[in-house]
């Protein structure tokens, strides 16, 4: 069914087919308020055909879930593998990885760093864990390039002090 004629009627049809009552979509399509009114329109059959029709297309796109889509793409990996075009399967396992959220390639990070020097007698203070943490997170701040990798000269072993 088309929208309706009446520009009054379809902004009525389309607040009830969005949740409203009768009486809350009568006056949210510009009308009066008038409880009376509101119930005669909602009698007519154009009005309420099409409140049926609106109701369904929402019905029906909200069907449309990420478990529906996530079945699609194993739908299209399951062809694609029975076919051998390994391209579109991983472009279909690709597809999942982004609908659930995995295999993210940037991410986003914010906050403030502090840069801080560490002596030896500091380090000396550490256990085990605590250096064990504190090498883990090395890479990191090298790759952040916070730390040099070649560009800091390492004390050499059995040096005169």
């Amino acid at each position: 069914m088309p929208v309706l004629k009446n520009a009054g009627h379809e902004a009525f049809a389309q607040a009830v087919a969005s949740g409203k009552n009768a009486a809350e979509a009568y006056k949210a399509a510009g009308f009066k308020p008038h409880r009376q009114n509101a119930a005669r329109l909602m009698t007519i059959d154009d009005v309420v055909s099409r409140v049926k029709e609106l109701q369904t297309k929402a019905v029906k796109k909200a069907e449309i879930t990420i478990d529906s889509l996530a079945g699609e793409l194993e739908e299209a990996r399951a062809i694609a593998l029975a076919e051998k075009q390994t391209s579109a399967a991983v472009s279909a396992t690709m597809g999942k990885a982004k609908l659930f959220g995995l295999g993210s390639e940037t991410r986003k990070i914010s906050g403030t760093l502090q840069i801080v020097t560490i002596t030896a007698k500091q380090l000396d203070a550490l256990t085990d864990d605590e250096l064990a943490s504190l090498e883990s997170a090395y890479p990191v701040l090298q790759k952040l390039g916070l730390i040099g990798g070649d560009s800091v000269a390492a004390p050499e072993e059995g040096g005169a002090d």
